[in-house]
């Protein structure tokens, strides 16, 4: 038996806003400058937002007016943006990567965009009630052996009621336990959310960027950072290479494991584990350049990455 469990986070939960805000500035550089150098970290809650990290980029940029885009006028804004540590480009300069780190790939069976099922699920329930309610909120969804036991729904200025519609309509042709349990705003309605009722920070929701708490989390977090920080650009190619070799072998899950030394071109470790199986991974350029170049990733669209997480959807890398 096979119980998994699975959240997904709204646009406008705090550390979703952090996140969306830190892609927002890295598009904005690098729609100036393609090579821009950027590690941009948000904080934000309770009137005041801020922006802190390194920037190095050809770039004239109104941070303040960026993240007003997100915020209410009442808030205040504090920017305290440096450029990147020369000893630390001197590493990426050369083609190394731009840190140290182990970066996990995953792809299943499971759905058709090769995702976990309580993820996706998790995921497509919070798309539809943030479709009526457009605020901060949260979804879980539990399943024991492929089956809905459990759903939670908490959401920002939505009733009960409401929710219980939304949950029942979305149940409809699915596997469904009897009597499976339904947790909708499980501690009463409510409507102060987002920055107003708690901080935020980018990257702190880890699990709902990647795939859920089934799959170890190797790297840091990805928004903010320009694609030489193997921490976002080797995620990226590591969940390419478990797709292509999730189809290839028509396996049931593949992960695939990278790791990277900081200033190092390639990588210190390169294996793919198919249906548990080790392998190499073999034809790929896993060079920070190469994946860089494979995967587009200079292309301004990190915005998009920031909400409902970063795999499974309509991008290069799966």
């Amino acid at each position: 038996m096979k119980i998994r469990t699975a959240e997904s986070v709204s646009p406008q939960h705090p550390d979703k806003l952090c996140d969306r805000i830190s892609d927002a500035i890295l598009d904005e550089l690098l729609k100036q400058d393609p090579d821009s150098r950027v590690a941009v970290e948000t904080v934000g809650g309770h009137g005041l937002v801020v922006v802190t990290g390194e920037v190095t980029a050809a770039a004239t940029v109104n941070y303040e007016e960026i993240v007003r885009r997100f915020i209410p006028e009442t808030h205040n804004v504090t920017i305290n943006l440096v450029e990147q540590s020369p000893e630390i480009a001197r590493g990426v300069d050369t083609g190394g990567a731009g840190d140290q780190g182990i970066m996990v790939g995953y792809a299943c069976s499971d759905t058709d965009n090769h995702m976990p099922l309580e993820y996706e699920l998790a995921r497509s329930l919070n798309q539809l009630v943030y479709e009526k309610f457009p605020y901060d909120g949260k979804t879980q969804i539990t399943v024991e052996d492929g089956t809905i036991t459990a759903v939670v729904v908490s959401f920002q200025h939505a009733k009960k009621a409401e929710l219980k519609k939304l949950v029942e309509g979305w149940l409809e042709g699915k596997t469904v336990k009897a009597g499976v349990k339904l947790h909708l705003n499980p501690a009463g309605d409510w409507d102060v959310g987002g920055f107003e009722s708690d901080a935020g920070l980018t990257g702190r929701k880890l699990a709902v960027d990647n795939y859920g708490p089934r799959v170890p989390l190797g790297g840091g977090c990805f928004s903010g950072k320009d694609p030489s920080k193997v921490d976002r650009s080797a995620a990226y190619m590591a969940r390419k290479v478990a797709v292509d070799y999730l189809k290839m072998h028509e396996a049931k899950e593949v992960y695939c494991y990278l790791g990277y030394a900081i200033g190092v071109v390639e990588p210190v470790q390169a294996t793919v584990i198919v249906d548990g199986k080790e392998y190499q991974v073999e034809g790929y350029d896993l060079s920070p350049r190469g994946i860089v170049e494979a995967l587009n990733l200079k292309t301004p669209n990190y915005g998009k990455t920031a909400e409902y997480g970063h795999f499974g959807r309509d991008f290069a890398w799966g």
